[in-house]
């Protein structure tokens, strides 16, 4: 079983109300040597699933005879969390652009820096979870540096990013410490979220993780054999332009969407007028993030994801 279970508090600075700003991490200590794996959620922090999913891990690993330790990091960005916010109400910057952070900076300049000393640089494997927020969901998960421990989440559709644009589209993130400086093994996941039930996610992620940690070796057991999964090399994200009831007209993530489909409509909720009309961006798609009921958007908001499934692998 776990040796011992230990919470971590580092604090980095003070809030303005005399309340010590920490990171809330707990340590699982095996009985035998292994890596150190972190895995952490919320550091955009309106994207819980993840979070939620920790607290289950954290109920089934303390009895999980463990090789090694974990670090779990439930909530990476707590004034956004307590708040249903992406970024924190104290500098309103996105947390997940700061890294290594500054320790004499800005609040999420010195979350970031303490994230980087005390979490990031000490992990040996980091599994960073991720969601929709309250409105869209979302299914996929990035390969970065570990392809089989990406695909041992056992998601259907994987993302590999383009070579050329990683330093452009993903400056400033945890991956700037943990794969640009230390080159250790990184899994994004991007699972869950929307005005749904989360209770499918959840077991997803927990039952994912778990494959991830078994497949690592820190857990006892045979990691499953993956389902067929698809890797593409191309997302495009949509925005609506218009604001007012995006109604959802996509299939089903995980499925096909061609070219001429409609990803969705805006429609007024006060004239019941169609305000547009979004049609996918590819001839052959295939959908990984969308609104799942009918919400009410500003335009620009968040909107849908699809796949280009052409440069498509297995």
């Amino acid at each position: 079983m776990v040796k011992s279970i230990n919470q971590l508090r580092p604090k980095f600075t003070t809030h303005a109300d005399g309340s010590d700003a920490v990171l809330y991490i707990h340590e699982l200590v095996g009985e035998q040597d292994g890596p150190t794996i972190g895995i952490s959620a919320a550091i955009h922090g309106n994207e819980n699933t993840g979070s939620q999913a920790i607290l289950e891990l954290y109920r089934l690993l303390k009895d999980v005879p463990l090789k090694g330790r974990i670090l779990l990091l439930p909530v990476a960005n707590p004034y956004a969390f307590a708040v249903n916010e992406r970024y924190s109400t104290i500098d309103k910057v996105d947390l997940n652009r700061q890294f290594p952070g500054n320790p004499k900076g800005t609040y999420s300049q010195q979350l970031a820096h303490a994230m980087t000393e005390h979490y990031l640089n000490v992990i040996d494997v980091h599994i960073d979870l991720h969601s929709g927020t309250d409105r869209p969901t979302v299914d996929y998960v990035y390969i970065w540096n570990d392809e089989r421990l990406s695909r041992a989440f056992g998601s259907k559709l994987l993302y590999r990013p383009v070579e050329n644009k990683q330093g452009t589209v993903f400056g400033g993130t945890t991956k700037s410490v943990t794969i640009d400086t230390r080159n250790i093994p990184v899994a994004v996941i991007e699972l869950g979220g929307g005005i749904v039930d989360q209770g499918p996610y959840l077991k997803r992620t927990v039952d994912g993780v778990l494959n991830m940690l078994k497949t690592l070796g820190a857990i006892p057991g045979d990691p499953w054999t993956n389902p067929q999964q698809i890797v593409v090399n191309e997302l495009a994200g949509i925005r609506p332009s218009q604001g007012g009831w995006l109604e959802p007209l996509a299939p089903a993530n995980g499925e096909i969407i061609k070219g001429g489909e409609l990803l969705g409509r805006v429609v007024s909720p006060y004239t019941f007028e169609t305000l547009e009309e979004i049609p996918t961006p590819f001839e052959n798609g295939v959908m990984i993030m969308q609104h799942l009921t009918r919400n009410l958007v500003h335009s620009g908001d968040y909107g849908f994801m699809v796949g280009n499934l052409e440069g498509a692998t297995d």
